[in-house]
């Protein structure tokens, strides 16, 4: 695949160039309109200005699918390689956050003319001195002159550093942040499916003869805003001490007014739900939330994970933390998104894709869990012979990656029946857990926090006055000429639509449980944990 361009590349926001109904997104009930031109939405507070340049109609989708190497090319429109992240020739220095690394493999996806001169920062959480990841990690890197270890203090044994971020410094004094899903592995950038977050190219700030003025806190930023992200990225960097002083010291002087989007993201240790700095985890997304128009009627949130840790016997964590802070003001009915068994044995990699999913339902607690989440579980491919009956009269949306398995983690509130357009739309690196999102809140007003995690939140009114979010499938863009009703945001989905619900026997697939049907490649599965 030839690489695009790389500035074209890093700015999302050009112009446009089987179930029941009540399990389907409201949204997608019929064919994507745009919304009229004088729909008034509820009073909301004031939210960013996007730039006086924006385009008027139409935006590419601010999330990007990576190519699945054996899917045919159709299905892999728009889509992006490692190569087209790495590969740009003016990238000067590079921090790379990630849970697993293979060095070798992502050192080769820079250009081969610069990598052996690329300063490159590898964040990972493997900081036991007994380690076997770390000695593997410090084997690789002696190899690589210009690769430099970084190892993340966790203080709970079940955390991890599962944040998936790239940061930039370039030869054109530009700096870039990516956010993204994919593990630094060969088999995270084969035949998974992966989504990918980047920002504009940021440029340095203007100097000034005037002293700064003093930075106000976070809590008065509004979510959305460059300037809010640039304090919520600096915060969190600042989570990892000495470790990241330097790129902390350097991203201070770059310019992130052209951002838009919202950091949610996680550090390790308690914190305040009500912090005047960076709120982090469930609080932090429900802070987020807060500033975001949402419609008024039946709403639903779908959270797509690769990962469902024990959240408990009874759905009390569920529902009243998680599910409270993601609904917003206007709350909404959830649905999950997870494979079964029968949907990782048809993908691409066939049971081997399995080892990246994760769930368990073995003990008394993890069955518990399984009933009250199952009414709410909805297949990654809508063509599972178990699920729920789809009829024949949905139409349905193809995404073109149901057969590359989910190593994706998005979240998706659509709108009302009449609406039927998106309010808000993140890709992040957490998935389904308590470690990642923080426990229900103390008796001090404190949450508990055991991973790193970063994702992005983004929303129609950032991008200009009055636009609406439409699904696309297939390619970033709304199709069609042109949209003469309003300025609409194209969001790429992964997952075919209408949902399908899991039928009253499935159960979802867990790696750690023995397969013994073969799979598309004709091997059986013993478990792995």
């Amino acid at each position: 695949m030839e690489r695009p361009n790389k500035r074209g590349l890093a700015g999302s926001d050009h112009s446009s160039d089987e179930p029941h109904r009540a399990s389907t997104p409201h949204t997608l009930w019929q064919p994507i309109s745009p919304p009229a031109k004088k729909r008034r939405l509820p009073e909301q507070p004031e939210q960013p200005r996007p730039p006086s340049n924006a385009p008027s109609q139409t935006f590419t989708s601010p999330f990007q699918l990576t190519t699945i190497r054996d899917l045919p090319d159709e299905f892999n429109k728009d889509t992006v390689t490692l190569n087209d992240l790495l590969g740009d020739p003016l990238i000067s220095e590079c921090w790379n956050f990630n849970y697993l690394h293979d060095i070798d493999f992502f050192m080769e996806a820079f250009d081969e003319d610069v990598r052996h001169l690329v300063n490159v920062h590898v964040v990972h959480g493997f900081w036991k001195r007994d380690s076997e990841n770390k000695k593997s990690l410090e084997e690789q890197a002696s190899r690589h002159k210009n690769v430099t270890l970084h190892a993340a203090y966790l203080p709970n044994m079940f955390g991890t550093h599962h944040t998936k971020m790239l940061i930039f410094l370039r030869r054109d004094d530009t700096a870039q942040v990516i956010i993204h899903t994919a593990n630094m592995i060969a088999r995270d950038w084969t035949n998974l499916s992966q989504a990918v977050w980047f920002s504009p190219l940021l440029p340095l700030q203007q100097p000034s003869t005037q002293p700064p003025p003093p930075t106000p806190p976070a809590t008065q930023q509004h979510p959305g805003s460059g300037a809010r992200f640039k304090i919520d990225l600096l915060n969190y960097l600042r989570a990892y001490e000495h470790r990241c002083r330097r790129i902390v010291d350097e991203l201070t002087r770059y310019d992130f007014s052209a951002v838009r989007g919202a950091l949610v993201a996680s550090v390790p240790g308690k914190h305040s739900v009500d912090a005047a700095t960076t709120r982090w985890g469930w609080a932090g997304m429900r802070q987020a939330l807060e500033g975001v128009p949402l419609r008024k009627g039946e709403a639903e949130v779908v959270v797509q994970v690769s990962s469902i840790a024990t959240l408990g016997g009874t759905d009390a964590w569920f529902k009243r933390t998680f599910c409270r802070a993601m609904g917003g003001r206007g709350g909404a009915e959830f649905k999950v998104v997870f494979p079964t068994a029968d949907e990782i044995r048809r993908s691409l990699g066939g049971y081997e894709s399995g080892a990246s999913i994760h769930t368990k339902t073995q003990s008394a607690q993890q069955a518990k869990q399984l009933e009250y989440l199952r009414p709410v579980f909805c297949h990654w491919a809508n063509d599972a012979p178990g699920g729920k009956d789809l009829g024949e009269d949905l139409v349905v949306k193809e995404a073109g990656r149901k057969r590359a398995a989910p190593h994706i983690k998005t979240y998706v509130r659509y709108g009302n029946k009449s609406d039927r357009s998106i309010d808000w739309a993140m890709v992040t690196s957490a998935n389904l857990s308590k470690q990642a999102w923080g426990e229900a809140t103390n008796a001090y007003g404190e949450m508990q926090i055991a991973s790193y995690e970063v994702g992005v939140l983004v929303w129609p009114a950032l991008f200009a006055q009055d636009a609406a979010m439409a699904a696309t499938f297939l390619q970033d863009t709304v199709p069609g000429d042109g949209v003469e009703d309003g300025p609409v945001v194209a969001l790429r989905l992964p997952y075919n639509l209408p949902l399908q619900p899991y039928g009253k026997q499935e159960v979802p697939w867990v790696a750690t449980a023995k397969h013994t049907e073969p799979d598309r490649i004709g091997r059986l599965w013993v478990g792995h944990g």
